[in-house]
């Protein structure tokens, strides 16, 4: 009689669809995210006035009916520059945290997939990029390319590598050791096989909730830039350039620094709480810990 033909059983897929439950934190941080994408959308088709158009009459006036969060000193709508800066903001974090993950997942599943020299050759490489902080990349960055936001994403993006180079090699000694990993390195399998089919897979939630706090980083690191000339230039509005431009007349128009302020430490709030959720629910790490 002839048995038939044993197949490597394949990887459970990571729980990433399963149904979530959201707690209050969750969906705060959700509610939080969720309003700035449709700030940001929203502002490709309508902000109250023209976010970059100067109307010295309307220079430095507080809240009211008609410019709820009041002018700068240029008359440009405080407004209308934070609903145009939430576009900058989340383009800017898309494309660091997406630099971030392209470059750190791979480097981070070939550190515990590979073999031990090659490991501790990415590992040290992360560590000095840990070194050199994003601000530091950026005069970099901004001495070669010159000061603007594109300089900016990749200062950003290059310093939250190592960040998910170490997330991706943790998450991956721990699923080499699974029952299912060892079937398929008995069944022949290859390391780049094992890394793509079973372990890439498995990762979506580390790197999911990676994700958030890259975007919170980026934000932060973003308005940080800006605030001291050294990304997304003027006319174009910047939460952290409007920080900047505020500093002459926060003694007497305080409305200034804090509205875009307010805005960049709920965004940031609202990354962070919807990342320590997706943690609990994503990470199998933590997963069942009290």
């Amino acid at each position: 009689m002839t048995l038939p033909e044993q197949h490597p059983r394949t990887s459970p897929k990571a729980p990433v669809n399963r149904r979530i439950r959201p707690t209050v934190t969750t969906a705060v941080g959700a509610l939080i995210v969720t309003g700035v994408i449709v700030m940001a959308v929203v502002s490709l088709f309508y902000t109250p006035y023209d976010p970059i158009h100067a109307i010295p009459a309307d220079r430095l006036q507080g809240p009211s009916v008609d410019h709820l969060m009041g002018t700068d000193r240029y008359g440009r709508d405080t407004l209308s520059r934070i609903m145009a800066g939430s576009r900058i903001t989340l383009f800017v974090g898309v494309v660091a945290v997406g630099i971030g993950a392209l470059a750190g997942t791979p480097l981070g599943i070939a550190a515990a997939v590979g073999n031990r020299w090659i490991g501790q050759l990415i590992m040290r490489g992360a560590d000095l990029l840990l070194a050199f902080p994003a601000l530091l990349l950026a005069i970099v960055t901004g001495a070669v390319f010159g000061a603007s936001t594109a300089s900016a994403m990749v200062a950003i993006g290059i310093a939250t590598i190592p960040g998910f180079t170490r997330v991706a090699r943790a998450g991956t000694l721990s699923i080499l050791t699974r029952d299912y990993v060892s079937a398929a390195r008995l069944s022949g399998r290859s390391s780049t096989a094992i890394a793509v089919h079973h372990v890439l897979p498995n990762l979506t939630g580390m790197l999911t909730v990676q994700v958030t706090v890259g975007f919170a980083l980026a934000i932060l690191a973003e308005a940080a830039l800006s605030f001291l000339g050294l990304g997304t230039p003027p006319p174009d509005p910047s939460w952290g350039r409007m920080l900047n431009d505020a500093q002459s007349s926060l003694g007497t128009q305080p409305w200034l620094a804090f509205w875009p302020g307010m805005t960049i430490a709920v965004t940031v709030l609202g990354f962070n709480l919807l990342g320590d959720g997706l943690r609990d629910h994503l990470d199998p790490t933590t997963r069942g810990q009290a």
